[in-house]
């Protein structure tokens, strides 16, 4: 056997991660898709309402704005503009101006949006409490570190430009 071919070969190589997270990733795609399609949404905007939604738990002191949505959303500001547009009209999202500097816009996630996701995303979170019961407590708390460093090394990588 070759000399690191061990990291990219077997049950946990590379080449494992590799195939299992491209088909999370496709999994979870066919299901924002679905989920924009019964709810009228262009794939983007779920995006969006995503962002919106979990920006609090990601930065607490760090508001989510237009701006941060554009970079994080990798779209031109007149995409942002649209996507909120669309999803204000449809009662998803509020913008708010920051009371210490009027020029800033925070985005708020509307409890109505919620209700509608959480009532589509059930059967996914109830399929995630399947997954997550067939391991330990100390599995789980090894996992999402491993999730975290991920989506960490990901943000890098599309910092530098994506996958160069």
């Amino acid at each position: 056997m070759a000399e690191g071919a061990e990291e990219t070969e077997g049950p946990a190589g590379l080449r494992s991660f590799a195939v299992e997270l491209r088909r999370l990733n496709s999994e979870f795609n066919r299901i924002a898709h679905e989920f924009a399609h019964a709810s009228g949404l262009h794939p983007t905007d779920v995006q969006a309402l995503v962002a919106i939604m979990d920006a609090r738990q990601r930065t607490p002191d760090r508001p989510m704005t237009p701006g941060r949505l554009r970079e994080e959303l990798n779209v031109t500001s007149g995409a942002v503009t649209a996507c909120l547009d669309r999803l204000e009209r449809l009662g998803h999202i509020t913008r708010a101006r920051d009371p210490a500097d009027r020029r800033v816009v925070h985005l708020r996630y509307e409890p109505s949006a919620m209700t509608m996701a959480r009532e589509y995303f059930r059967p996914l979170a109830e399929s995630t409490e399947a997954a997550r019961g067939g391991f330990s407590e100390e599995e789980l708390r090894l996992i999402l570190r491993f999730l975290r460093a991920m989506n960490e090394e990901l943000s890098k990588l599309r910092a530098r430009g994506s996958g160069r």
